[in-house]
C-alpha cells in the first residue's frame, strides 16, 4: 500500500480522537527532530504521522492544504505545519506547530554556522553530511513515488504532471506559471468536462476528520478578524528589522540581512530551490557576504539538517555579519545576523496561513475549485520529480553541464566525474524505503554511518 494509495481511501480506520494540545506538541516537535529529506520528504513525514498513523487530519482536508501552501511565497512545509497546527488548535496550534517544526533545524544550523567559522574544514561532519546527501536522494524519490499514486487518476492529470516537469526541467519555466497553467487547466476543466475530475472529488467526499476540525472549518471569516491579524502579523515580522536599523546604526549589514530577507519572504515561489539563485547572486554579488563555494557548502548543510531547506539563508546572514560586525564582537554579530534572517523569513509563513487559511476551509468542497487543487496537486508531482532529477545530478556527479538550444535546456553530467560510492549509497537506500518499507530516520542514520566509514577509510 502506498503513501498515497487510492485504494486505502474507502476502507480507512475512523478518525482518531481529537488530541489535546500537549499531545499535538509533542508531535509536533517530533517532526521538528526528524524532519529531514527537504519539503518532499517533510511532506511525506507529515502526511505519514499525522493522517495514517495519527488519523487527526482526513486526507481531502490534508490535500486541500497543501494545494494551498503550494501557491504562497515561502518553505510550504513548514506553512503546511502551521496549517495542519491550525486545524487542530486554531492559532496557538498553528504557532506551536511552526515554531517547533522550525527551531531544531534553526539551532543546529547556528551550531554549524559557529563550527564553520571557527574550523574552516569538518572532516568527520563532511562524511555524515555526504551520507545523508545520498540518503535524502532516496526520501525524495520515495515521495514521488507516494504522492503520485494518490494525486495522478485518469489521463489528465498525469499529463499534468509530466507538463509541469517538462516545463521546470527542459524549459526553465518560472514556477508561479506552472502553477497558475495547472489552476486554469483544472477550473476550466471542471467546467467545460467535469467528468475529467470526477475521481478526485468523489475522493475528496470519501473521508471525514475528527469532529473538531469539521467545526472548525465552518467557522465563518471575519474581515474584522482578518485586519487584526494582519495588522499584528506585520508588527511582529518587521519590529525586529526596525529595532535593528535603531540599536544597531554602526552597521548596515543588519539593516540589509533584514530588508532583503523580508522581500525575499514575499517575492519567491517555488520553494527552496527555486530562491537559491535569487539569493546567491545577491549574498554573492551584491552585498559580499560570503563566496560561490560557501553558498554550496551552505546548501550541503542545511540538506543535511532537519527542517526546512530554505535554513540556508540563516548560514549566509551568520556569515554575512560575522565578517561585516560594526563594532560588535564577530560572533555576537553573526548569531544576531543569522536570528535575525530566520526571523524575517519564517514569519511571514504564519501571517499567509492565518490570514488565508479561514477562506480556504470555507471553500473545501467547491467542485471547481476542487478540480483547479487537483490539478495543481498533479503539477506538485512534476515539481518534486524535477527536484529529484537535480538533486540526483548533483548528488552523483561533480560536473553537470548545462546547454541551451533556443528555448530548450538540456543538463548533461560528466560520466568520468561519477562517484560510485554515492550511487550504492542512493540505491541501498532506495531500496530499502521502497522495496522493504524501512522507515525514514534509520534509512538516513545508516547512510550517515556509511558515509563516516567510508570517510575515515
Amino acid at each position: 500500500m502506498g503513501w498515497f494509495d487510492s485504494t486505502s481511501v474507502a476502507s480507512a480506520p475512523a478518525p482518531a480522537a481529537h488530541p489535546s494540545f500537549a499531545e499535538a506538541t509533542f508531535t509536533w516537535l517530533k517532526l521538528g527532530l526528524i524532519g529531514f529529506g527537504g519539503p518532499a520528504g517533510q511532506i511525506a513525514l507529515m502526511h505519514r504521522i499525522v493522517v495514517r498513523e495519527k488519523r487527526w487530519i482526513d486526507e481531502p482536508r490534508f490535500l486541500h492544504a497543501l494545494n494551498y501552501c503550494m501557491l504562497l511565497p515561502g518553505p510550504e512545509a513548514q506553512q503546511l505545519a502551521v496549517y495542519l497546527g491550525w486545524l487542530l488548535h486554531r492559532s496557538r496550534g498553528g504557532l506551536c506547530a511552526g515554531i517547533l517544526f522550525v527551531l531544531p533545524g534553526a539551532l543546529v544550523m547556528l551550531g554549524l554556522s559557529i563550527l564553520y567559522v571557527r574550523y574552516a574544514t569538518l572532516p568527520l561532519l563532511e562524511g555524515l553530511f555526504w551520507g545523508l546527501k545520498a540518503a535524502v536522494l532516496a526520501v525524495v524519490v520515495d515521495a514521488v513515488v507516494r504522492i503520485s499514486r494518490r494525486s495522478l487518476h485518469g489521463r489528465v492529470l498525469p499529463a499534468i504532471s509530466a507538463g509541469a516537469f517538462a516545463g521546470l526541467f527542459f524549459f526553465g519555466v518560472p514556477f508561479p506559471l506552472i502553477i497558475l497553467a495547472a489552476a486554469a487547466i483544472g477550473f476550466l476543466g471542471a467546467w467545460l468536462r467535469p467528468a475529467l475530475f470526477a475521481a478526485r472529488n468523489r475522493d475528496r467526499a470519501t473521508t471525514e476528520g475528527p469532529a473538531a476540525v469539521a467545526a472548525l472549518a465552518t467557522t465563518p471569516p471575519s474581515a474584522r478578524r482578518w485586519l487584526s491579524t494582519l495588522a499584528i502579523g506585520m508588527s511582529v515580522w518587521l519590529a525586529p528589522v526596525l529595532v535593528a536599523a535603531l540599536l544597531l546604526r554602526g552597521s548596515t549589514t543588519f539593516t540589509d540581512i533584514g530588508l532583503f530577507f523580508s522581500k525575499m519572504a514575499v517575492v519567491t515561489f517555488g520553494g527552496a530551490y527555486a530562491v537559491l539563485s535569487y539569493v546567491a547572486q545577491q549574498a554573492v554579488d551584491h552585498y559580499g557576504w560570503l563566496s560561490p563555494g560557501e553558498m554550496l557548502t551552505g546548501l550541503g548543510l542545511a540538506e543535511t539538517t532537519p527542517g526546512p531547506l530554505i535554513l540556508v539563508v540563516q548560514f549566509v546572514a551568520f556569515l554575512g555579519a560575522y565578517r561585516h560586525p560594526g563594532t560588535l564582537d564577530p560572533m555576537i554579530a553573526g548569531m544576531l545576523g543569522g536570528l535575525l534572517a530566520t526571523w524575517v523569513t519564517f514569519a511571514p509563513c504564519f501571517l499567509w496561513i492565518f490570514l488565508g487559511a479561514p477562506f480556504i476551509e470555507r471553500l473545501l468542497h467547491r467542485q471547481r475549485l476542487n478540480a483547479a487543487l487537483a490539478a495543481i496537486s498533479a503539477a506538485v508531482v512534476g515539481v518534486i520529480a524535477n527536484l529529484a532529477v537535480w538533486f540526483a545530478l548533483h548528488v552523483l556527479f561533480a560536473s553537470v553541464g548545462e546547454y541551451h538550444f533556443g528555448p530548450l535546456r538540456l543538463y548533461v553530467p560528466d560520466p568520468a566525474t561519477l562517484d560510485p560510492w554515492a550511487l550504492v549509497v542512493a540505491a541501498a537506500a532506495m531500496l530499502a524505503m521502497l522495496r522493504f518499507s524501512a522507515g525514514m530516520l534509520p534509512t538516513l542514520a545508516a547512510a550517515a554511518l556509511a558515509g563516516l566509514a567510508l570517510r575515515l577509510l
